[in-house]
């Protein structure tokens, strides 16, 4: 006895399957700014040491990408595509910062308010001084 298929069955399975092999990310172009310690507490780990990667590479999330707190954590890529001192941007560089901290609640002021993402003066220092960077997560 042989038994027929349901080709959507199939159709769904493979979507099903190729879906878990893909990766999706997002990218958007915004602005930066940095901010200087003190560091501590944070709005996503408060007095936690441990919170801040080796590489002193983080950031504290604006507005356009706190996403009610869901950002802390979150791993961002981050490169100059323009600046408004020409010459100060690093083209085809990227650095990863890890989000720790809220933007408007940070202990110390961000160089320039309502901007996407605010780096730590290692981050920030790691690209140049005035730049926008390109975002993804």
């Amino acid at each position: 006895m042989q038994t027929q298929q349901c080709p959507v069955f199939q159709l769904v399975s493979y979507v099903l399957i190729l879906s878990q092999l893909v990766y999706f990310s997002y990218a958007d172009v915004g602005t930066a700014a940095q901010y200087s310690p003190p560091y501590l507490p944070t709005a996503c780990y408060g007095d936690d040491q441990t919170q801040f990667p080796s590489s002193n590479l983080f950031a504290a999330a604006g507005d356009g990408i706190w996403d009610n707190g869901a950002s802390c954590g979150r791993q961002y890529l981050v490169r100059c595509i323009s600046a408004s001192q020409p010459g100060t941007c690093v083209e085809d560089q990227t650095i990863q910062v890890k989000i720790v901290d809220y933007a408007p609640t940070a202990q110390s002021p961000p160089s320039t308010q309502s901007t996407t993402i605010v780096l730590s003066e290692t981050a920030f220092g790691s690209k140049s001084l005035t730049w926008r960077p390109a975002y993804s997560r």
